[in-house]
């Protein structure tokens, strides 16, 4: 192990060059992971946008090599790397060398860029410093000017070449370096993500996304949006919209203090209402602000306050009922906005926010005035949106005093041994070992008890059918005894459904409170079991599908036919083992007996087929496709009779007890 060194005056030393990007990658990036790799690329992406958002190229070509290196190829006027006789130095230089050095810096004073996404200079040159390599031409005036760099340095002076004088546009070929980036990888998913979000906020360019796959192919995707987030509102919605969408645009400008310069703001939004789907984007500049700022607080204070007033001056509130929130608009609120400014206040490099005072002071007078127009212009449609948005506000009030309410009702009790009727705890406290058994009836506890490990395997009965959970109501699954006594004892309450914040918030369901590694539903193989077991699982799939989706719950299956001969006990879980067996036997003498019910069966047998791990036959649950699922309940047990007779009419014969021939 090295001495530590004495910390004096010659302790201190600057990074320099290279080094202060492939050392400290994070600090530009925001991360020296994968995500720090995937915004190197989208670094490269944004100068190329930027030239298309200044009226220069209507396609951008990027191309992913097996080798995880990358092209981005635009057609705008050529980034340009020869002399520059005001800095005393070439261009290539100062752009891919050079932190802090590029031409957006005029935005506000008749620059060469207006509204760019790029404004730092830092993020060519911070690329290619992370590069293993990196390869630079560009075209324009009828001369290709390229250059090479290998691991933050260059490897070639300006080269100079001559072409077609109507040819412009940079290329930039490059591989992300493993000495930098801990993970060089980017998954199809990201590239698919980031050039569908450009794609709709600059309506009409044309993305063409080429990925080379295993076998040397090239697997191709354009993206492409003529009316930009009109179009992707559309695509988002269908047809499944309260209100048809609409799109609203102004210029601005302003300042964020009085004695800093004035500057520019274009704003664009697209907006609708609906009941099936949910979702709020901002985007500046071109950049997706994941984490809003000024966009965000904007939409907030304007759509709360014009709702809240039409609600007020209509006379839709009941006496001395609260407010709307901002949760209850967003429950059904569709929106995108696209701003562009000259100047913008990004929160970092990566500008996943913004927190210009002036953005925030114009969109949210511009948002509020828009919606008045809107409601004043289409006074059914505000009526349909502003009930909606009650109905969610009160649904949301609902929830959380049933919350609450469940809540205490869950939670009456510590000692659950005690406060839950029949339940048979086990010793154990062991969440990762201990198993519990929701078996049929009295008689069914008494056999599993005997049979049981007691160390580790609980039980607790059901009192005749269980409530038909998928059609009835919170309130009426929540006051049925028997169901809350299986929600005590599984220990981590409900999932009460809910896509929007506000219904996660109310959630009462803790994953970490869950006492159980196995939940096993054990009943009798007649049709009365077969219909308990299906009503604890539609319980089960109503209440607690986070169970169900990790593989937790299952099904012990017992036996049809118990086989004794002289010797042996069989158990046959079929007619086709029950043949097998037989046939096995041959002319040894034996017993065929139909197995009788849980409660019937003698410990021996009961630890044999249903309670010892070793000798068991358990049936894993797993929801491989939700929505069939869903489906396939609301046939048996919805409202949905219908399909009930007709899922009838074609398999009912395949459960109806064969004939006696």
């Amino acid at each position: 192990m090295a001495k530590k060194q004495e910390y004096n005056e010659q302790s201190i030393s600057s990074l320099k060059g290279a080094d202060r990007v492939r050392k400290r990658p994070a600090v530009i990036f925001g991360s020296d992971g994968l995500e720090g790799c995937e915004h190197s690329f989208f670094e490269i992406l944004s100068n190329a946008i930027d030239e298309y958002r200044e009226g220069y190229g209507k396609q951008i070509n990027i191309t992913v090599y097996n080798d995880k290196s990358m092209t981005v190829e635009d057609f705008g006027r050529g980034v340009p790397l020869d002399w520059n006789e005001k800095e005393g130095r070439f261009n290539w230089e100062l752009v891919y060398c050079e932190l802090y050095a590029g031409g957006k810096y005029q935005n506000s004073s008749g620059g060469a860029y207006e509204y760019s996404l790029g404004l730092n200079g830092l993020g060519a040159c911070a690329t290619q410093y992370s590069s293993e390599y990196m390869e630079v031409s560009a075209c324009t005036r009828g001369t290709k000017f390229s250059v090479s760099f290998k691991k933050g340095e260059a490897v070639t002076g300006l080269i100079k070449e001559p072409c077609a004088k109507t040819k412009t546009g940079t290329t930039i070929h490059w591989k992300p370096d493993l000495d930098v980036f801990t993970d060089i990888d980017i998954p199809k998913e990201y590239f698919h993500t980031v050039l569908k979000k450009q794609a709709v906020v600059n309506e009409g360019l044309l993305l063409c996304l080429s990925r080379q796959n295993a076998d040397g192919s090239f697997e191709k995707t354009e993206f492409i949006y003529p009316k930009g987030i009109v179009d992707y509102i559309y695509e988002t919605v269908g047809v499944n919209y309260l209100n048809e969408p609409v799109f609203y645009s102004a210029e601005r400008s302003g300042r964020d203090r009085e004695d800093k310069d004035e500057y520019k703001l274009r704003i664009g939004f697209a907006f609708c209402f609906s009941n099936e789907v949910q979702m709020i984007e901002y985007y500046h500049n071109s950049s997706f602000l994941e984490h809003g700022g000024s966009p965000e607080k904007a939409l907030k204070s304007a759509f709360t306050g014009v709702i809240d007033k039409y609600l007020k001056s209509n006379g839709k509130y009941k006496a001395k009922e609260s407010k709307i929130t901002f949760s209850d608009i967003e429950d059904c609120l569709v929106f995108v906005s696209n701003s562009s400014s000259t100047q913008a206040s990004y929160a970092n490099q990566t500008k996943k926010a913004i927190n210009n005072a002036f953005i925030a002071e114009a969109m949210t007078e511009f948002f509020k005035h828009c919606l008045e127009v809107y409601f004043l212009e289409n006074p059914q449609s505000a009526e349909r949106i502003c009930g909606q948005i009650l109905i969610n506000k009160r649904s949301r009030e609902q929830s959380e005093s049933m919350r609450i309410n469940v809540k205490k009702q869950l939670t009456s009790s510590l000692d659950v041994s005690n406060n839950v009727d029949k339940f048979v705890n086990c010793r154990s406290k062991d969440k990762n070992k201990c198993e519990l058994y929701i078996v049929e009836g009295d008689s069914a506890l008494t056999s599993c008890k005997l049979a049981r490990n007691a160390e580790f395997q609980a039980i607790i009965p059901v009192r005749g059918k269980t409530l038909n959970c998928l059609k009835a109501t919170f309130d009426k699954i929540l006051s049925n005894d028997i169901i809350t006594d299986l929600i005590k004892v599984i220990g981590c309450g409900i999932e009460m459904g809910g896509k929007s914040k506000a219904s996660k918030s109310n959630q009462i369901y803790n994953r970490d409170a869950l006492r159980w590694n196995k939940i096993i539903i054990c009943t009798d193989a007649d049709e009365d079991g077969y219909q308990i077991r299906t009503l604890i699982l539609t319980m089960l799939f109503r209440l607690l599908p986070s169970l169900i989706r990790e593989g937790l719950v299952y099904i012990a299956q017992t036996p049809l036919y118990e086989i004794t001969s002289k010797n042996e006990t069989y158990f046959a879980y079929d007619e086709k083992e029950k043949a097998e067996v037989l046939s096995k036997l041959g002319n040894v003498k034996y017993t065929l007996q139909r197995s009788k019910g849980l409660g019937e069966n003698d410990a021996d047998m009961m630890s044999r087929t249903t309670m010892t791990p070793a000798t068991r036959r358990l049936l894993q649950i797993k929801l491989e496709d939700e929505a069939k699922t869903y489906e396939m309940f609301d046939i048996l047990l919805g409202d949905n009779i219908t399909m009930r007779k007709e899922f009838i009419s074609l398999y009912g014969a395949k459960y109806l007890p064969m004939a006696d021939i």
